[in-house]
């Protein structure tokens, strides 16, 4: 037998490796136009290197390497570049990744930030629907355009002090009726956010251990984010991707697990939503894989602005609470419409398919009590009624979900629309489901189920209520 030279043998083990790589890239003939437009349009092309620790960055986290690592980003905005960093731990508070920079976080490479609240400046933004000012992101896009983010390293939040910090104040303030107003108090660093940017790719790193949303995509448009790998966020809100007000992004590939919703997309909470009035449309969706979490598909609750013109093709959940789940409430107003679910394959998935218009009423419904007479400006804005009470309510319509395999499901259908807003046109096409309970529907208007079969240990059908013209699918025993 003949062998092959060393470097041939090395050769076809790089290709293995490189094909064993590739991602998963899902079309379908007959999906919109608009997803091929989708995510960054372009990235940066300038190739000079700008090592963070030439200009004084130290693998040491007794060392602070904020101001160090800034500097190679100024200096490399200046015509273009890319940031890199020797391999090590790095010590930094707020980074702000400017316009025509490729930011490489290289295997080997892990950036922890720092406990220092003073290293993340307070700015204008906006927080679970409200606009305020609040401590900066881990790491910031801000007003930028044509951002690279990448590598296989790891971005670490060092969350653990902002869980522990909302916790305590959770205690103190549900007491005294303040659950709405913890998650705004307590400020919470993000690990990264995207703000009014666009062209901006944020690639294959892991992000883990968020002190509050792991990735926010706010009032910005052609985002990627592709391939992020989202783990150990075991804090309060440490949500995955959150696209707010925001256009034409791409979030592919990402294996993400955390404690709150995975992919949600939101567009602004209440009185402040309705002025902002900024929609969330023409969002793409594909071959994800979501672990532990709250929604693999969430949208809202903050709806204020719209949020329409959205596909998810290809994606899987194993051990989420939630698959497709749409959620608001009566305060908010807004839209949920043109949404296509398809292909959606589900392993012990608590709640396949939630729909509410009523959504957690602790949190969403803001009263100030009478003995409190001091307190922040956005506590106001958080507590102007909206009016008339009608544009409150939320219209979700013109939803399609088809192709889903789930099993091990606990409840497969819980929908309430409002007595005053039926929940409408929503279609379930080739849907096989096995669970605990079939679940219920209420408050629908004209539902079709075609080819959808589910298996509960009782048989018992779903449980249809105040609609109209709703179809019940079939369910037999398993």
């Amino acid at each position: 037998m003949k062998l092959l030279p060393a470097g041939l043998i090395i050769l076809f083990i790089s290709l293995g490796f490189v094909f064993a790589q590739k991602k998963t890239q899902s079309f379908d003939k007959d999906l919109p136009s608009w997803t091929l437009k989708t995510g960054a349009r372009k990235m940066p092309k300038a190739k000079k290197v700008f090592s963070a620790n030439s200009f004084g960055a130290k693998a040491d986290l007794n060392f602070d390497s904020t101001k160090a690592i800034q500097s190679a980003i100024d200096e490399a905005a200046k015509k273009g570049g890319v940031v890199t960093f020797e391999k090590g731990e790095y010590s930094t508070g707020a980074l702000f990744i400017k316009s025509n920079v490729h930011f490489r976080v290289d295997e080997g490479v892990t950036l922890i930030a720092s406990h220092d609240e003073t290293e993340y400046p307070r700015k204008p933004t906006r927080i679970a629907g409200i606009e305020m000012t609040w401590l900066s992101a881990l790491i910031n896009v801000e007003n930028a355009q044509n951002v690279k983010i990448s590598g296989t390293g790891v971005i670490d939040g060092n969350g653990k002090k902002w869980w522990d910090k909302y916790w305590a104040l959770r205690k103190e303030y549900e007491p005294k009726g303040l659950r709405w107003a913890s998650d705004y108090d307590a400020e919470r660093v993000r690990l990264m956010l995207i703000s009014t940017s666009k062209d901006v790719t944020v690639e294959n790193i892991s992000l883990k251990r968020s002190g509050f949303w792991t990735v926010q995509i706010l009032y910005s448009e052609y985002v990627t984010t592709d391939g992020l790998k989202i783990s150990d966020n075991g804090g309060p809100s440490t949500d995955g991707v959150d696209v707010d007000s925001s256009r034409y992004v791409l979030i592919q590939n990402c294996d993400i697990d955390n404690n709150d919703d995975d992919i949600c997309l939101k567009a602004g909470r209440d009185f402040d939503g309705l002025r902002v009035n900024r929609p969330t449309e023409f969002v793409f969706i594909r071959d994800n894989v979501i672990r532990r979490g709250s929604g693999i598909v969430s949208i809202g609750s903050e709806t204020s602005g719209g949020i329409a013109h959205v596909v998810a093709l290809n994606n899987r959940g194993i051990g989420t609470s939630n698959a497709v789940r749409l959620k608001s409430a009566k305060t908010r107003g807004g839209f949920i419409k043109d949404v296509l679910v398809r292909g959606l394959k589900l392993e012990n998935v608590a709640n396949p398919f939630s729909f509410t218009l009523n959504w957690n009423p602790s949190y969403s419904y803001a009263s100030i009590p009478q003995e409190i007479t001091t307190y922040p400006d956005f506590w106001r804005v958080m507590t102007t009624q909206v009016l008339p009470v009608e544009r409150g309510y939320c219209d979700i319509r013109n939803i399609r979900i088809e192709n889903v395999e789930a099993t091990g499901a606990k409840r497969i259908f819980t929908a309430d629309g409002l007595p005053g807003k039926l929940i409408q046109n929503v279609t379930f096409s080739n849907i096989f489901a096995e669970g605990q309970e079939a679940g219920a529907i209420e408050f629908a208007k004209d539902w079709k189920m075609q080819n959808v079969k589910l298996k509960t240990p009782n048989g018992e059908p779903v449980k249809i209520s105040n609609s109209l013209n709703v179809d019940a699918p079939e369910v037999s025993k398993k």
